[in-house]
């Protein structure tokens, strides 16, 4: 029950802190907005940002999902942590296509 606590405890302050690190945008991504038609900018710049959102969102429900299966399921630390690496990933990769909508989908297009 301990390791359940500990768990929730760390999902907890993980998805507190989520918005904070979704805030701003890499290098990379900035320079993408500075090459984007000047009218789409602004819209470049929201979508970047809501899919960064999406991604950080997917990856910490991910890992808190895998790491409460593998404490469910009676695994040792070890087991629950490689399940929460794996719902991660999983999240990751799930939460990067739903970040967005289908305007975003179009407008990135248009400016890669």
């Amino acid at each position: 029950m301990k390791l359940a606590k500990i768990m929730m405890i760390a999902a907890g302050v993980t998805v507190a802190a989520s918005p904070v690190m979704a805030a701003s945008l890499s290098s990379k991504e900035r320079a993408r907005v500075a090459r984007a038609a000047p009218r789409d900018r602004d819209d470049v710049r929201y979508c970047l940002l809501q899919a960064k959102k999406g991604r950080d969102r997917g990856t910490v429900i991910g890992a808190a999902g895998g790491a409460g299966v593998g404490a469910l399921a009676g695994g040792n630390l070890g087991e629950s942590l490689l399940a929460g690496a794996a719902g991660a990933v999983a999240g990751r990769v799930i939460g990067k296509s739903e970040g967005t909508n289908s305007t975003c989908d179009r407008i990135l297009a248009r400016n890669p």
